[in-house]
């Protein structure tokens, strides 16, 4: 099977591997050691994400009020990796591999242009959502992605869903609800910030349902349609800032320094690393097993930006986080359990994100 994205290649793939039998990194590191570091290196960049994210989009030292600029930066950023990273590749190939392609051709913005407009929509609401609310109800806010997975692959793809994961579905909604009613009760719900998360789990839905159609037109190849959609979304972006009067946000701004620039800087390549790492992990384990480790990654999330915001929180509050991480893992679970059973029967089902 081909790996998708992008590496450096080892001295295997160079041709001068010592043994036929073993690649270069089995040689080096066991199996299990390499999937301990690439979920360790998920969790680390994912956290930090989350949290340069909020530093950067509703701290008092950054001070900015232009959630939509700093989402565009981040795509900036992102471009120019993939672009640095795809003329690297053509000059050095046999150190590096990255998937040929340009995203301003005609045919490839026929392509790809409308899921950018949904993968436009999808970063710009989860970062509205973290503007708004904190990181430890963050994940709340956005935990109706597996809800709207279950519609969307219904109503899209005509995937029906078992009655079990349908009720981890069910349980996911009473633990968002539950949530959003203890966030009310403490007097720090943020209505704005929830129907953010809610709409980011809706596009987050949408994109991942549509590049199941997307993917072959690019030859499955992630990290392509990751640059594409960078890319596109640069542009996309533009009216939406102004829509948002960022524009005079940003000309008003007197806070532009080095530091600033290096935060935002910090904060596009850490959007980009999580790009990478997911793909990594996913690589060296499998879709399911890469959900689990995020339910694992967003409980542990919760709690050190409880601790690191001093935010003192009910037990119904964290009852709400529990349930819908339980409901989320058991419908991974259920899900692994069908593509077990759909193989030994001779037909094979997709895994689902």
């Amino acid at each position: 099977m081909k790996k998708e994205g992008f590496s450096l290649r080892t001295d295997e793939e160079r041709g001068n591997d010592l043994s036929p039998k073993m690649s270069f990194e089995d040689r080096l590191l066991p199996k299990y050691i390499k999937i301990a570091l690439a979920v360790s290196f998920y969790w680390t960049i994912s956290i930090l994400t989350v949290f340069v994210n909020k530093a950067l989009l509703s701290s008092k030292w950054i001070n900015l009020d232009a959630p939509l600029f700093v989402t565009w930066f981040q795509c900036v950023i992102s471009t120019l990796i993939c672009f640095t990273l795809s003329k690297l590749a053509m000059i050095f190939p046999t150190a590096i591999s990255f998937p040929r392609g340009n995203p301003y051709t005609k045919e490839n913005i026929k392509k790809v242009l409308p899921l950018s407009i949904i993968f436009t929509f999808m970063i710009a609401s989860n970062n509205l959502c973290l503007q708004h609310v904190g990181v430890a109800f963050y994940y709340i806010g956005r935990s109706l992605t597996t809800v709207f997975n279950v519609l969307l692959t219904y109503l899209i793809l005509g995937q029906k869903t078992s009655l079990e994961c349908i009720t981890c579905c069910a349980i996911i909604v009473g633990g968002f609800w539950l949530g959003v009613d203890q966030e009310h009760t403490a007097g720090s719900l943020s209505i704005s910030g929830t129907i953010y998360g809610v709409l980011g789990s809706l596009s987050c839905s949408l994109y991942a349902t549509y590049t199941k159609r997307v993917l072959p037109l690019v030859n499955q190849e992630i990290w392509l349609l990751s640059y594409y959609n960078n890319a596109y979304s640069i542009f996309l972006f533009l009216p939406l800032m102004l829509f948002n009067d960022e524009y005079s946000i940003l000309y008003a701004y007197d806070n532009q320094n080095s530091i600033f620039w290096l935060a935002m800087t910090v904060g596009g390549v850490c959007g980009f690393a999580v790009g990478y790492a997911t793909a990594l992990q996913i690589q060296v384990t499998s879709p399911l097993t890469h959900n689990i480790s995020g339910t694992a990654k967003a409980c542990a999330q919760t709690v050190l930006a409880s601790y690191w915001f001093d935010e003192s929180k009910q037990i119904l509050w964290w009852a709400s986080n529990f349930i819908v991480l339980g409901a989320s893992a058991a419908y991974a679970r259920l899900k692994q359990l069908d593509i077990e059973r759909s193989y030994k029967q001779g037909k094979p089902l997709q895994e689902k994100a």
